[in-house]
């Protein structure tokens, strides 16, 4: 757990908006040094002035967190300009919905790439940095934030390459939490699950190489957008309100972290499913509407 964060060093990815931006604004808040990174150059740009203007050191990157060889160099920028990072929150995001067998391969591996090796890529490249830092000062403290989703927790359907992209974080930093325990006292990790909170993930798209035309959508995949448009635009909770309860997590040294408590029932009845060797119920039990709407949209001409 950090306690006292001035003057220490705070990797954030998709740093250019949602809660990436909002940890960066709190970072700058309370005097920490901070690498910016993200995909889109104007929203980096406007972050980095943004930053900068605030009082804070601020080493911004134009990187595709999929790409292990612009990780790595990533990673060494990091250490070369700051030394070891003090907070890393593997953060970036992208999402696509659809039946789980309509998604092409490019697909898979545009949201894997993203949502799934981006946080494999942050793991592996700064956790020996911080151990490496730890051991040489009792008096260092980390801790890694990697964001998964409700989605991860749970299996809502018309959305299946992002779920299995977020089940994969939450068993990775679960995972990790379990490691860093077995060797450190020093390094601490937070999950981070948020719920429909407005950001800029249902415009993802727009960083995608080759994205496809909406005309070459199948109907499913225009729904899930459609859906997943409508929710995260409602949304009431903020993302400066979730950036806050990731900088809480990190001086309670608290691992789960949702945006939206009261979502969790859905989470206690499926593991109740399992459990019992039940089938799979209804993951909208607590908004069946959604499950009916959805329903009857597919199933119409």
């Amino acid at each position: 757990m950090i306690q006292d964060f001035k003057g220490k060093t705070a990797v954030l990815t998709g740093a250019g908006s949602g809660f990436g931006l909002e940890c960066a604004r709190i970072g700058a808040a309370r005097g920490m040094n901070l690498v910016l990174v993200d995909v889109q150059q104007d929203a980096l740009d406007k972050a980095q002035a943004e930053m900068e203007a605030a009082g804070a050191q601020v080493l911004a990157r134009k990187v595709d967190v999929s790409d292990v060889a612009q990780m790595e160099a990533l990673a060494a920028a990091v250490k070369e300009r700051f030394g070891a990072p003090h907070f890393v929150f593997n953060n970036a995001g992208v999402g696509a919905g659809g039946l789980v067998w309509e998604n092409s391969v490019a697909d898979w591996e545009w949201v894997l790439g993203v949502d799934l090796w981006g946080v494999i890529h942050g793991v592996r490249l700064f956790t020996p940095m911080m151990l490496e830092a730890a051991a040489k000062d009792p008096g260092y403290r980390g801790h890694i934030t990697n964001t998964a989703s409700m989605a991860g927790l749970l299996t809502p359907p018309n959305m299946g390459i992002y779920n299995a992209a977020k089940a994969a974080v939450v068993s990775l930093t679960e995972t990790m939490y379990q490691d860093l325990n077995l060797v450190t006292d020093q390094i601490g990790a937070s999950l981070l699950c948020p719920y429909f909170v407005p950001t800029g993930i249902t415009s993802s798209e727009r960083n995608r190489p080759n994205a496809p035309k909406d005309s070459e959508l199948t109907k499913s995949q225009l729904i899930g957008q459609a859906m997943s448009n409508k929710a995260v635009s409602s949304g009431k909770i903020t993302a400066a309100e979730v950036a806050a309860k990731v900088f809480d997590a990190i001086t309670a040294n608290q691992f789960y972290v949702y945006s939206h408590p009261k979502a969790l029932g859905n989470v206690r009845s499926r593991m109740e499913n399992i459990v019992s060797g039940t089938n799979p119920a209804d993951p909208f039990l607590e908004r069946p509407e959604i499950g009916l709407k959805l329903r009857e949209q597919l199933r119409s001409a």
